[in-house]
């Protein structure tokens, strides 16, 4: 796969075939690279929400603002990311058993030098809920961009989506009984022959403006 050349060509869809559907097989592998995304101390503050029916996606829209609920009833999957209200003590220690499961760790030195380092660093962002929720969704957005390229390496259209009402999706989601919060969302499918986006040039600021050798 050549980067260089998915990056050029990828682009925000926004308007999706509603009568095509992404494989069992190719959401599978979204899946999986959704699992293995780095995060920050391996914290995986994430839970992923999928709406890939009529009838799931006709739930989350009232969620979703006016200008995006085509994006959502007509593409293919919705994911919606969420993130912890609190990491947790169960949560570190689940997270600490699958890595002892994995077979990360030589010995029990090592294995308790990375607890106590990812303890600390999740304290650091634990002062408030709102420099926890901040840091976590930080988090969510290196998840985001790995599920946007792999995407497009699959011959998928994708559409970043923060049009929703967050504490509305919350409330349809049942998430504040979970402990989640809502960050955002990801539009999932094959593009329209009607979208215009696909076919506008790509535009950035050149690169030295945003490229700058110390």
């Amino acid at each position: 796969m050549d980067m260089l050349k998915l990056m050029q060509t990828r682009y925000t869809t926004k308007h999706y075939d509603d009568s095509r559907r992404i494989s069992e097989e190719d959401f599978g592998k979204l899946c999986e690279i959704m699992r293995l995304v780095p995060s920050s101390v391996n914290a995986q503050p994430w839970q992923y929400f999928v709406a890939d029916t009529a009838e799931a996606k006709a739930r989350i829209e009232p969620a979703v603002l006016d200008f995006n609920r085509e994006r959502v009833l007509k593409a293919s999957h919705v994911i919606i990311f969420t993130v912890y209200e609190d990491i947790t003590e169960s949560h570190l220690k689940k997270v600490l058993q699958k890595e002892i499961d994995d077979g990360r760790y030589r010995s029990e030195e090592i294995k308790d030098g990375i607890d106590a380092g990812r303890r600390h660093f999740v304290g650091l962002h634990r002062v408030t809920q709102e420099e926890l929720l901040s840091w976590e969704g930080k988090q969510t957005y290196i998840a985001m961009g790995f599920l946007l390229a792999g995407a497009a390496s699959m011959g998928i259209d994708s559409t970043c989506l923060e049009g929703l009402e967050m504490e509305k999706m919350d409330e349809i989601l049942g998430l504040k009984e979970k402990g989640l919060r809502t960050v955002a969302a990801v539009s999932l499918g094959y593009r329209a022959g009607n979208d215009e986006n696909a076919s506008r040039p790509k535009s950035r600021l050149a690169l030295t403006d945003v490229i700058h050798r110390l």
